[in-house]
């Protein structure tokens, strides 16, 4: 079990630095997700080496998710923000005010609660029923997340956060439950690069069409709340006996103190040129 908690936090990390790295590219481009702005954030040198630290990140994810609870690990992942919060300090050379820190210290607090808590993941048995629905929901988001172009400004970019949430949540759903013995018979192999797709667009729109810190936090939402649930309703995942409210508690530590640093998260105005870029 410890190193799939080394392999959490490693994701962590690798996340929250991506999070910076993309955010800065958002910043550097036009504040609109026409096509062709999109696309341009897609390929911009620091999106793209943020995007190949959330490949890595995925790979320490899936590795933590074949030994621990949903939960576990996508709480932790909620802490990849006090890893943002910080990173942007670093590149920003600015410093952390005493708030900042103790959410922080919260977000470590909380975890370490969960990992106290936290029992091996759960052994309940999906069949091919369950992983083809969470194809079609990986796939199906991806009409809510076109409608919601339609959205009022204000609210556009915390919905598609949310939306990239959920679609983070279905890659973690899918990595968890596929079986490597049939992998291409497997339809949760195949929602994993739907959802991810999903999930990347989703983000790098919300990023463009709203302040990077709610969308940041609607998107740790989504990713953290969905994929917990439906451990514990639909893959036998449990806290240790008689560690549930101890786990209850780390959960919530960890999420509301992640949220609150989300608006740490952002870095300043970056004031490179396009050229330089």
């Amino acid at each position: 079990m410890w190193w799939g908690l080394v392999c959490a936090a490693l994701a962590a990390v690798l996340y929250g630095m991506a999070s910076v790295l993309q955010a800065i590219a958002a910043q550097a481009g036009p504040e609109h997700a026409a096509p062709r702005a999109l696309f341009r954030l897609l390929t911009h040198w620091r999106y793209l080496l943020g995007f190949a630290l959330d490949g890595l990140g995925f790979l320490a994810q899936v590795l933590a998710l074949r030994t621990l609870p949903l939960f576990l690990v996508q709480a932790m992942l909620a802490g990849s923000l006090a890893v943002t919060a910080l990173g942007a300090r670093w590149l920003m050379r600015t410093a952390l005010a005493r708030g900042e820190w103790l959410s922080v210290l919260a977000v470590g607090a909380g975890l370490a609660l969960l990992g106290a808590g936290a029992a091996r993941e759960g052994a309940a048995h999906t069949g091919t029923a369950f992983h083809l629905a969470v194809l079609i929901a990986a796939g199906g988001l991806a009409v809510p997340a076109w409608l919601s172009a339609r959205l009022p400004a204000r609210v556009r970019g915390p919905v598609l956060g949310l939306l990239a949430g959920f679609a983070f949540g279905a890659v973690a759903i899918a990595s968890r439950v596929f079986d490597p013995a049939v992998w291409f018979a497997d339809p949760a192999a195949y929602a994993i690069p739907v959802a991810g797709v999903v999930a990347v667009l989703a983000f790098a729109a919300a990023l463009q069409r709203g302040r990077i810190t709610v969308a940041t936090a609607m998107m740790v939402l989504g990713e953290t709340l969905l994929p917990s649930l439906i451990g514990f309703t639909a893959l036998g995942d449990a806290a240790r006996p008689g560690f549930l409210p101890l786990t209850a508690l780390g959960f919530a530590v960890a999420v509301l103190a992640a949220i609150a640093l989300a608006r740490f998260g952002e870095p300043g105005p970056v004031h490179a040129s396009p050229e330089r870029d």
